[in-house]
C-alpha cells in the first residue's frame, strides 16, 4: 500500500479525536492534509462504512469520530484501506525453474508472517494513543 490511505485514514481520525467538540468539514480536514477534499471525502467514506466516523449534514454539520479512539486500534484502521500483503505481491515465475516454480510458496509464508507481525504491533496502539503525540 504505496498510495497513502493508511497516513491520511489516520491523520483524519487524529484530527477528529483532537478536534472531539466539533464537527469537522471534509475541506478543513482537506486543508489540515493537503490535499484536494474529494480525496478526503472518498477516505471518509470508507471510514463511515467501517464505523470509525459518523457525518451530520446540512447547515453546521460535518464529521467525527463514530466510536471512541480509544476503540479504534491502528490495525483495524490499516485494514480499512488495504486489502494486500505489506510486502507487495509475488511474480509470475517460469515454472520450468528451480527456484520459479516454488518461490511463491516460500514468498506467501515471509507475506503472511510480516503482515501478521506488523499487524500486531499496530494493534498496540489506539487512535487515542497515537493522538496524544499531538500535545
Amino acid at each position: 500500500m504505496n498510495n497513502g490511505r493508511f497516513a491520511t485514514a489516520l491523520h483524519i481520525l487524529t484530527l477528529l479525536q483532537l478536534k472531539k467538540d466539533e464537527l469537522l468539514s471534509s475541506e478543513y480536514i482537506a486543508g489540515s492534509i493537503n490535499v484536494n477534499p474529494v480525496i478526503v471525502r472518498k477516505e471518509i467514506s470508507n471510514l463511515r462504512a467501517h464505523g470509525f466516523i459518523e457525518s451530520k449534514e446540512g447547515k453546521g454539520g460535518g464529521y467525527s469520530l463514530g466510536k471512541p479512539a480509544s476503540q479504534i486500534r491502528l490495525s483495524d484502521v490499516y485494514r480499512s484501506v488495504n486489502d494486500s500483503p505489506i510486502l507487495g505481491r509475488s511474480n509470475d515465475p517460469n515454472p520450468d525453474c528451480m527456484v520459479g516454480r516454488q518461490i511463491n510458496v516460500h514468498l506467501k509464508e515471509l507475506f503472511v508472517t510480516a503482515d501478521e507481525a506488523f499487524l500486531k504491533q499496530l494493534g498496540k496502539t489506539t487512535v487515542a494513543d497515537f493522538s496524544k503525540k499531538f500535545f
